[in-house]
């Protein structure tokens, strides 16, 4: 029984490891970026960056909450992926965060919200993958749901 476990403890667990921690200064925000993302550099106004692998893409960013508040602002960007062709299939908000997904075609997104700065700020991100890899895909998006944080310094907070 000893030899099984110590031989699950070697096995690598891909899903789960943690390729990078990227942190945003600008807005306040960081991540564990996971193995096997590659990133494809700082975005020209420093709100984030895209990282990719050969069949899925996340891109992480910060933004300003233009809506009413940060709920609002949520609806419009549900919407508009909505309008975009994505058929929502799940949607959970409060006045601190947000989750929702949908399908188009063979694809799938997923995005989380945080609040920053009172609601005046928020930090997302949108990870879009192929349908056959959901299950490979939960684990990531578990991951990277709980890592999605909020950080010291902003430049951009009052």
């Amino acid at each position: 029984m000893r030899r099984l476990i110590a031989l699950l403890l070697l096995l690598p667990l891909p899903a789960l490891a943690t390729g990078q921690h990227y942190a945003n200064v600008r807005y306040g925000y960081a991540l564990d970026v996971p193995s096997g993302f590659v990133g494809q550099g700082e975005s020209d106004n420093a709100d984030g960056q895209v990282f990719k692998t050969p069949s899925a893409t996340l891109t992480v960013y910060g933004s300003n909450v233009m809506a009413a508040d940060f709920e609002a602002e949520v609806r419009g960007r549900e919407d508009d992926a909505a309008s975009d062709g994505w058929a929502l299939t799940y949607q959970v908000s409060t006045p601190r965060n947000a989750s929702w997904s949908g399908v188009r075609g063979g694809r799938v997104l997923y995005v989380r919200m945080i609040a920053l700065c009172g609601g005046t700020k928020l930090a997302a991100f949108e990870l879009q993958y192929s349908k056959v890899d959901l299950q490979k895909f939960n684990l990531i998006v578990d991951g990277l749901v709980a890592s999605l944080k909020a950080t010291e310094g902003s430049a951009m907070c009052p």
